[in-house]
This record gives C-alpha cells, structure tokens and sequence, in this order.
C-alpha cells in the first residue's frame, strides 16, 4: 500500500549543478561500497526499491535503474539522493564529503 511520491521542490541553485568528479571512474567503486553501507537497506541491491526496509516505508522508495530516474538533472538527483526529504533521510552528516556523494550518485546511474 506504498503512494508514489509529490513532485519535489527543488531550490533554484541546484538547477545548473554538475558533477565535479565525472571523469574519476574509479568512484564507481567507492560509490558502490558506500551505496551498500547507506542505501541498499531501502532501495535493493540493485536499486528497484525493494530493500529489506522498503516495505515499512509509506511511499515507495523508487526504481535507479528507470529512464525517468536516470533522465533527471544531476543537481536534482543530488538534491534528492544528498539532502533528501520527508522518509528519504539527509546524507550530508553521514557522507560529508563532496566526493562520496558524487560517488554515490556515479554508482547508481550505473544500475540496470
């Protein structure tokens, strides 16, 4: 009986932000070490929403390996994943660091 998520609001300085690490593959790795430490719990293994928390969650935690997911602005899907909202915890405490983040991000685009 999970919901679908409202629509985000996402505050004007996020709109034209990159991804200062893009040519660093090698984050990919760390990204998904960190990615299993934070995430999987409630978004899967392999990013379907289907963690072992997911079902106590109210609304549905979201598909990485979606075109709708993979297709939004880098700076909102910093905001979403990095700051976070209402049952999606903010990470910015937890991964201080502006690199893991990136990484973060860098390893769930790679989800299929």
């Amino acid at each position: 009986d999970q919901k679908e998520g409202g629509p985000w609001e996402i505050p004007a300085k996020y709109n034209d932000m990159e991804n200062p690490y893009a040519g660093d593959k090698s984050l990919i790795r760390v990204g998904k070490a960190l990615y299993t430490k934070h995430c999987k719990s409630c978004h899967g293994a392999e990013g379907l929403g289907d963690g072992t928390k997911a079902a106590a969650l109210k609304t549905y935690p979201g598909d990485f390996t979606a075109d709708e997911f993979k297709e939004q602005p880098l700076g909102e899907l910093y905001y979403k994943s990095i700051i976070g909202r209402d049952e999606m915890p903010n990470f910015e405490k937890k991964m201080p660091d502006d690199e893991d983040q990136w990484a973060v991000i860098m390893y769930m685009l790679t989800l299929e």
